[in-house]
C-alpha cells in the first residue's frame, strides 16, 4: 500500500517512531526560528536608536544602514511594525557578532561613566551637607585646590539656606571632575558613607 499523502507530502504511520520524532522535533524547531527572528528584529530596533555618528562606526551594509535610517522618517504604526520586520530580515543576513560586541562597549562605557557621576555627586552633596568632608576629599586628592573647593562650597551652602539656584553646586561638580580626571574615588566613598551609617546607628 502506498503511503498517503499528508501536508507534510508523507504519511508515517507506517513508521511511528519517525513519526514521533517529527512531530517532536517540528514545534521546538519553529520555535527556534522564532526567537531568532525576534532577537534579530530586536537587534535592528535598538540600532535605530543609536546616533547617526555611532551608526557608521558599526561600518554597516549598505542597505542595513539605510533601512536603520528610514526609520526614523516612518510615523504610522502599521508601517513602522512592517519596516521593523524588513529590518529584521536584513539583519539576519549579516554577521551581528561585531555589532554585539561594539554595542556591548558601548553599554560598558555608559555604565562606568554613570557610576563616575554618581561618585561626584554623592561627594559633593556629602561636602555641602558636611564641611568636613573637604577633609577626607583632600587627603585623596591632595592637589587639590583648598581654598577654591572651600569657597565653592561654603556659597552652595548659603545658597541652599536662601533656597537660591545652586550655581555653587554645578561648579563644585564641575571642579571635582577636573580633580578627579576620570576616576573617582568610589570605594573610598562607600567606606566613609558605611562608617558615618554605622556611627547613626550606634547614636
Amino acid at each position: 500500500m502506498k503511503p498517503k499523502k499528508t501536508k507534510t507530502g508523507i504519511d508515517f504511520s507506517y513508521d511511528a517512531n519517525l513519526a514521533s520524532k517529527l512531530n517532536a522535533e517540528e514545534p521546538i524547531s519553529k520555535t527556534k526560528l522564532k526567537a531568532e527572528a525576534d532577537e534579530q528584529q530586536a537587534l535592528g530596533v535598538r540600532l535605530t536608536e543609536l546616533p547617526k555618528d555611532k551608526l557608521l562606526k558599526l561600518d554597516l551594509p549598505d542597505a542595513v544602514l539605510t533601512a536603520v535610517l528610514d526609520t526614523k522618517k516612518i510615523t504610522a504604526n502599521g508601517a513602522i511594525r512592517r519596516h521593523r520586520q524588513y529590518l529584521g530580515r536584513l539583519m539576519r543576513d549579516i554577521d551581528n557578532a561585531p555589532i554585539l560586541e561594539q554595542l556591548a562597549r558601548w553599554d560598558g562605557k555608559h555604565t562606568a561613566e554613570n557610576a563616575y557621576f554618581h561618585g561626584l555627586e554623592r561627594w559633593r552633596d556629602r561636602m555641602i551637607a558636611d564641611s568636613n568632608v573637604l577633609a577626607e576629599f583632600i587627603a585623596l586628592y591632595p592637589k587639590t585646590d583648598i581654598q577654591q573647593l572651600r569657597t565653592l562650597v561654603r556659597n552652595a551652602q548659603k545658597e541652599l539656606a536662601a533656597n537660591k539656584p545652586p550655581k555653587s553646586s554645578r561648579e563644585i561638580f564641575k571642579l571635582l571632575r577636573e580633580i578627579t580626571g576620570d576616576k573617582v574615588n568610589v570605594e573610598a566613598l562607600d567606606a566613609s558613607n558605611e562608617h558615618e551609617h554605622t556611627a547613626s546607628d550606634g547614636e
